[in-house]
């Protein structure tokens, strides 16, 4: 896998030219890329954008793919409707003709994207790139046609657009009722302008020429699409280059706001490559990492990427972050929750506004009660109005970024969300009224709605991040009551939910009914899976029971799920428990990070070496994904093992680019979303709040800095780091037997606290502070 890395001087501008013709090629040729594999050419890319994205394979043809809506994933999208299931591209001689989708080679860029193919029958190279630019409802296609031979080459350039103008998921709710699509080809635009017959929906494309003829085609795709042809005569010298532009674009309200959009695409699409280059270089400069680990820093930077990626705006409903690509494109309550913390922590603050407000004022319309939803189409259809977690991890999204940005009024506006939702949770959730709310967690499966380990403990931490919300805001009554709260489910948690024989935190206080059927469903999935052990451990545990009945709810460990690992990633596990529960989690990892459901691990369980072997069909059973090994990771953190977090974290990092270069998989290494909003608080709360130690407290204007690295990192800097209306950098060497810690920021007037390893605190404001002592 080749790589290009990117080196600041300042900001290195990306889009520099050079001579010869402007293509975006020459425009990114400084910009950071990675090249794909070879064995990965069948498997999906994004070419992103905030309004219109576009999924297609890396051999470059665009296959029917994703499972929710079936088929229908791939293609182009402008949410809340498709525009076009893709299109093909054709070069025909007299003698000779070839459909341009098996690429030779696919170059993922921050911003833009490549497929490189060979005809050597006439020694041509054509390059295709495409690009999305930022606030449009359309993309540029661009096709570098290279003469790499002797003689002149003559042919016809063929560009085959397959429009499927339909609804997005849930669209028949909001009477989004697809019909059959019809195009006309307009003289105006030199292209074809399709429509949906009963709906405003339009598609347009063309190029940046006349072409010498255009046709209807037949449409390869199932659905009420259609198909339309333009064809272009190229004459092309000896040792030549030349490029063709394509726009398409589309609107969701009708015909002229489509052309609108693509007459600006034709009129400087140069400007639009080069804005876009210059924001994504903005976003590599804030919360620049530089450590010993070249892949996980290249990984750090391109999850930064990757996070852009997923901002979806429908400016009828709002802009927001979706959840992953291309299953999950819409809007979700706990994966923003995640998601953000680390979007603030690497500057991103844009997004982080406009998805809570968002989630906010969808969930007040929708539930009214401060409960927050958890899934969300682009057409406004709440599909799932909330699992019980979202609601006190709402609360904890809220104060994480108040103490980045200090910012009162965005405090005062949703802590009114917060109050009700907290009184909801405990009021309308809470049966036995032993504190413990009921009802789904993090976990989908059927019957684990009891009292959750994962709801306790976030419930928890929302108790205990509202009740400094409430301090804050002078509200101190309220204060006292949800800090009295938060330290009585602390000490239940780890009274409760604890289990000595396990070693571990009990998925599940239920009573001995709800387990037993567990237990069932439970030894039928480890039958599947080929899971003795599993087997053994709950037919054991159902003997148990069996033996040993109660009336009363009790504890129970029987998936070993991740979110048994909750009370050490918000800190709550007393400190014995938390250490023997972190050695007991390490039985349920593989090379690549932590089992969701542990008895469904295999024998790579407990390794950091070893073959991988995808299954012919994808499924989330036997899965090992990015939020689990992150959580795992804070989890290590908290109770002073950065060696151990670090171990989760290199895990991790050898998912990045696995299959699509640039990017880490939902799944770890390639299976369900190529993107995830969720992986970025994988990786930035451990480096940026952990390892570098970044505790901010914005609307005091202090910032204190409490590294604790892993012994691999003896030299790390983090630099830009935005915090309220300030930026730091941190700078950390521990070499040659000194320690040496160095803080600069560009607001004089914060105070900055740096705390050493043997408790020594460092204090000032100004340009920055330092910490120098010899190493023991």
């Amino acid at each position: 896998m080749k790589t290009r890395s990117l080196l600041f001087c300042g900001i290195l501008l990306w889009s520099c030219s050079s001579p010869g013709p402007e293509t975006i090629a020459t425009l990114l040729e400084s910009a950071p890329n990675i090249q794909g594999k070879s064995e990965y050419l069948d498997s999906p890319y994004v070419t992103a954008g905030d309004r219109l994205y576009m999924v297609g394979h890396q051999d470059g043809s665009f296959p029917e793919l994703g499972w929710h809506i079936q088929g229908e994933m791939g293609g182009i999208w402008n949410h809340p409707i498709k525009l076009m299931d893709g299109f093909e591209a054709a070069v025909k001689w007299e003698d000779f003709s070839t459909t341009l989708d098996k690429a030779e080679r696919f170059t993922n860029f921050p911003m833009a994207n490549s497929h490189t193919f060979q005809i050597p029958q006439k020694e041509v190279t054509v390059e295709r790139w495409q690009v999305v630019p930022d606030g449009e409802q359309g993309l540029v296609v661009q096709f570098i046609l290279k003469n790499n031979g002797a003689t002149t080459q003559s042919f016809d350039f063929e560009f085959t657009g397959h429009t499927d103008l339909r609804p997005t998921w849930l669209g028949e709710r909001t009477q989004m009722i697809d019909a059959q699509d019809t195009g006309v080809f307009e003289e105006a635009v030199q292209g074809w302008v399709i429509k949906d017959n009963n709906n405003p929906w339009v598609a347009c494309f063309s190029a940046d020429t006349t072409p010498s003829s255009r046709s209807e085609a037949r449409t390869k795709y199932k659905g009420l699409g259609t198909a339309h042809r333009l064809s272009y005569s190229i004459e092309l010298s000896a040792n030549a280059l030349t490029h063709l532009n394509f726009y398409i674009a589309g609107s969701y309200t009708g015909r002229e706001d489509a052309l609108s959009t693509l007459a600006r695409l034709k009129k400087d699409p140069t400007a639009m490559v080069q804005d876009k280059a210059r924001r994504y270089e903005t976003l590599a400069h804030q919360s620049r990492l530089t450590i010993p680990d070249k892949q996980m820093e290249q990984a750090f930077e391109w999850l930064k990427y990757n996070c852009d990626w997923l901002v979806r705006t429908v400016p009828e409903i709002g802009s927001g972050i979706g959840a992953g690509i291309p299953d999950y494109p819409w809007w979700f309550g706990v994966d923003s929750e995640y998601a953000l913390q680390g979007y603030t922590a690497i500057g991103q603050k844009k997004a982080v506004y406009s998805t809570i407000a968002l989630l906010d004022s969808v969930s007040n319309a929708v539930n009214g009660n401060g409960k927050i939803i958890h899934e969300m189409s682009t057409n406004g259809t709440v599909f799932n109005p909330g699992n019980i977690n979202e609601t006190p991890q709402f609360a904890t999204l809220l104060w994480s970024v108040y103490q980045w940005t200090g910012d009162r009024e965005f405090l005062e506006k949703y802590f009114p969300t917060v109050q009700k939702g907290l009184q909801w949770l405990m009021e309308a959730n809470d049966a036995d009224g032993n504190g413990f709310p009921e009802g789904f967690g993090m976990m989908e499966i059927h019957g684990l709605d009891s009292e959750m380990i994962d709801v306790a403990a976030y419930s928890q931490k929302g108790f205990a991040d509202a009740a400094q919300m409430a301090s804050a805001l002078g509200k101190e009554g309220l204060a006292n009551e949800y800090t009295a709260m938060a330290a009585t489910l602390k000490e239940n948690i780890n009274a409760q939910f604890w289990s000595e024989d396990f070693g571990s935190y009990a998925d599940f206080i239920g009573t001995d009914e709800q387990a037993l059927h567990l237990i069932e469903d439970a030894i039928v999935r480890a039958d599947t899976l080929d899971k003795p052990w599993a087997i053994e451990e709950m037919e054991a545990t159902r003997k148990f029971i069996l033996q040993n009945p109660s009336r009363e709810p009790r504890p129970f460990v029987l998936h070993h799920n991740w979110v048994v690992n909750t009370p050490m990633e918000v800190g709550i596990a007393d400190s014995a428990k938390a250490l023997k529960a972190l050695e007991t989690a390490k039985r349920f990892v593989n090379p690549f990070g932590v089992f969701v459901t542990g008895i469904d691990r295999d024998e790579s369980a407990g390794s950091d070496e070893g073959a991988y072997k995808a299954p012919p069909i994808f499924t989330y059973t036997g899965a090992v994904m990015t939020l689990p090994t992150g959580v795992q990771a804070r989890a290590e953190n908290n109770y002073g093992r950065p060696n151990d977090a670090l171990n989760y974290l290199e895990r991790m990092t050898r998912s990045f680019s696995y299959a699509l270069p640039g990017s880490m998989y939902e799944v770890s290494p390639d299976f369900g979303m190529m993107v995830q909003a969720w992986n970025i608080y994988s990786y930035a709360y451990p480096i940026i709040q952990q390892f570098f130690g970044v505790q901010p407290n914005a609307a005091d204007k202090t910032i204190v800095i409490r590294p604790q690295m892993p012994d691999k990192w003896e030299e790390a800097a983090l630099e830009n780091v935005a915090i309220g209306d300030n930026t730091i950098s941190i700078f950390y060497s521990r070499k040659g037997g000194a320690l040496a810690i160095r803080v600069t920021q560009s607001n004089p007037e914060w105070e900055l606290v740096l705390e050493g390893p043997s408790g020594e605190v460092v204090k000032g404001k100004g340009e920055g502070i330092q910490f120098t002592d010899a190493l023991k």
